[in-house]
């Protein structure tokens, strides 16, 4: 009895194999023959049936064959498509725009043209990573609003850019704060800086404005006396205007203590330097001592467990 239903088995698998097999060997001799208008309605019906990876072979077999003829802009159309399907978003973007540029009065191209752009969003990384694609993405996105603004896409278009602009901000914020974890203060203070300049509503803002302190106060502290008047100074500045803008802060406490710290470096600097006024020798030694400093700082900011990334 066991050997019977092994032989049943044995025999059904058989038959599976021979059918995938001759399935297999249709679709190898429909891509091998020449009959393009058998391949291209295979094409079409791979694809509606999902099944892009067939849909693209054919579609490739066909490109050089159909082109300008009537047919091709349906097949580039699907051809686009189907590299989107299958996630390959930068052939996908070269296809849609390909099309675009071709058939510039189709119905096909404002929906083409939104697509390059939204493969372009597709492949744009996290925060942590470079951002180039980003930044393409924007570009892309507003050449589409202003190509077509009266689109329906418009509305999409533009939030769009507005979650990539704010992974950008997410980036500005990491790379400068990635200053302050290497210790690299100055350099920390001019990333913040730049980053409040270029995204002056950022949700990071208060953080930022709040970091731009700790990190010139820090600067300061690891100053020589001869510089730390003016540099504790830019601290003071810093911090009166965060306590100005931000009154009901969470940091509010630690930026008053910042500053009143700061003030004490004041005092102190000014106290060590009028005692070492009529000392040459001490006066060189403390300008030295702060080149030192400097040295030290860019050292660290170059070769840093970590550097902060493009």
């Amino acid at each position: 009895m066991f050997k019977k239903q092994r032989t049943i088995v044995t025999g059904a698998l058989f038959s599976v194999m021979l059918i995938a097999g001759s399935c297999k060997s249709n679709y190898e001799k429909l891509k091998a023959s020449n009959d393009n208008a058998k391949k291209y309605q295979a094409g079409i019906k791979y694809y509606n049936q999902k099944d892009y990876t067939k849909a693209l072979e054919l579609f490739e077999d066909l490109s050089q064959r159909y082109r300008g003829r009537a047919e091709a802009e349906d097949l580039f159309y699907y051809y686009a498509y189907a590299n989107y399907k299958l996630k390959d978003y930068t052939s996908a973007r070269y296809h849609f725009k390909n099309f675009a540029d071709t058939y510039p009065t189709s119905q096909r191209a404002e929906e083409c043209r939104y697509m390059a752009a939204y493969c372009y969003y597709q492949d744009s990384p996290n925060a942590t990573l470079d951002q180039d694609n980003t930044v393409k993405a924007i570009d892309a996105l507003q050449l589409f609003i202003n190509l077509y603004p009266k689109s329906e896409r418009v509305a999409e278009a533009s939030k769009l850019i507005q979650n990539l602009r704010d992974k950008l901000e997410t980036k500005a914020y990491l790379n400068a704060k990635l200053y302050w974890d290497i210790g690299d203060y100055l350099s920390a203070v001019m990333a913040f800086n730049n980053a409040l300049r270029d995204y002056p509503d950022t949700k990071y803002a208060e953080e930022m404005e709040y970091m731009t302190i700790q990190a010139q106060y820090m600067y300061s502290k690891n100053s020589t006396p001869l510089r730390q008047e003016e540099r504790y100074g830019q601290a003071i500045g810093y911090a009166d205007q965060f306590i100005e803008k931000y009154p009901n802060s969470k940091h509010i406490r630690e930026a008053n203590q910042l500053r009143k710290d700061s003030s004490w470096g004041v005092d102190r600097a000014k106290r060590i330097l009028a005692a070492a006024a009529s000392d040459d020798k001490q006066l060189r030694k403390l300008a030295k001592k702060d080149t030192i400093k400097n040295q030290q700082q860019s050292e660290i900011g170059r070769h840093g467990e970590r550097s902060p990334q493009n």
